[in-house]
């Protein structure tokens, strides 16, 4: 907000005129009509008596007039780079408003036309940023998002997976922030990456959404890296706009040994009071299996497990209930989401044939599809 709006807005809820402000400030009240429409620049006394009088900082008012402080203004100077960077990744001040592709003549947005759906979804081949901006505001119920995660994989040639570091937090913010905007009161984002990645996203989602958890998800083996302990579970994020509207509390089976078939944790003698129906879940996940097998895989690059995808689903949804998911992948959530009675809506950058052909199985469609050509 630039000086001269924030002064106009501090004048305004003081239900104050130009010449009543002009008179407690002791200045000409044309000059702060100049001011306000930003045709002149404050002086250091206008500013200290401006937040005297409304009781703000002088450095609040003077970073809003393009002012640096002193110590500020070297940290700038001599660090300009990591500054920046600090600053956006902070407040993640990115655009994210994003043209459709293609315009009629008469000067309005061509619509984006599904590329295959169902009697409960809509997929459409396309970039999320050109995608999500068309998605009205509090229209989802449950948002899942698994980016790529930057580890330099091949997704196809529409996916650059080998950013710098900046650029991609850019990029994922921008994503992120939409699907922000895009959420119902009460409803559930969650967001599947490395602790790495997660990390940066949670720090921006804090400031919209209310944050439920950070899921661990055992990845069941050790990467070796030099120099690190090794990393052994991806994460997930879990957050709600305001109080969830769905939470259910799923129960697991109690585990035990392979083996011998005994309890593999010790209940302290009160193994006969615990539920029959399996213990409580809680925020490590050691029962999702990878999905690594070719048999198992509807495209070659990686694939979610449909186990974890109806978990999420089961915690945070009901029927009938809207999920979108703005990376395809192989098509996971939308698979999820039709077994359980899900509506759902979705896109994917690259090729959506996997997707296409998962979905078109007669488990649970009965050949109730269509097909469009984008």
């Amino acid at each position: 907000m630039s000086f001269g709006t924030r002064l106009k807005e501090l004048r305004r809820q003081r239900n104050l005129s130009l010449r009543e402000l002009g008179g407690k400030l002791q200045v000409d009240h044309a000059y702060l009509s100049r001011l306000e429409t930003g045709s002149v620049f404050p002086s250091e006394k206008v500013i200290r008596q401006i937040a005297r009088t409304f009781k703000l900082s002088v450095e609040e008012l003077s970073l809003a007039a393009g002012k640096l402080p002193n110590d500020v203004a070297t940290i700038f100077y001599e660090h300009p780079k990591e500054a920046a960077f600090l600053l956006r990744e902070r407040f993640a001040v990115y655009n994210t408003t994003v043209q459709l592709k293609g315009k009629k003549e008469n000067g309005h947005r061509q619509e984006l036309e599904p590329i295959f759906q169902t009697r409960r979804g809509q997929l459409y081949q396309c970039d999320c940023l050109e995608f999500l901006p068309t998605v009205p505001d509090g229209s989802a119920d449950l948002v899942f998002a698994d980016p790529p995660f930057n580890l330099r994989k091949n997704y196809g040639q529409l996916v650059d997976d080998d950013l710098q570091e900046e650029k991609y937090l850019q990029w994922s913010y921008q994503w992120l922030e939409e699907l922000c905007r895009i959420l119902k009161p009460g409803g559930s984002l969650f967001v599947y990456n490395l602790p790495k990645w997660n990390i940066h996203f949670a720090a921006l989602l804090a400031r919209s959404l209310t944050f439920r958890h950070w899921i661990a998800i055992n990845i069941k083996t050790t990467l070796p890296i030099p120099g690190r302990l090794y990393p052994s579970h991806y994460s997930l994020l879990y957050f709600t706009k305001g109080k969830p509207r769905v939470f259910n509390r799923p129960r697991v089976p109690i585990p035990s040994c392979r083996h011998c078939g005994g309890d593999i944790k010790d209940y302290g003698g009160h193994r006969k009071w615990l539920n029959p129906a399996g213990l409580n879940l809680t925020d490590v996940w050691d029962d999702i299996p990878p999905v690594r097998h070719q048999k198992y895989k509807s495209r070659a690059a990686n694939e979610l497990s449909v186990k974890l995808l109806q978990r999420v689903l089961e915690i945070a949804s009901e029927k009938e209930d809207l999920v979108f998911d703005p990376f395809g992948g192989g098509g996971t959530t939308y698979y999820a989401a039709e077994l359980m009675e899900r509506r759902w809506l979705g896109c994917e950058i690259e090729d959506c044939k996997p997707i296409i052909e998962r979905l078109s199985g007669n488990l649970f469609t009965n050949g109730k599809l269509t097909t469009a050509t984008c």
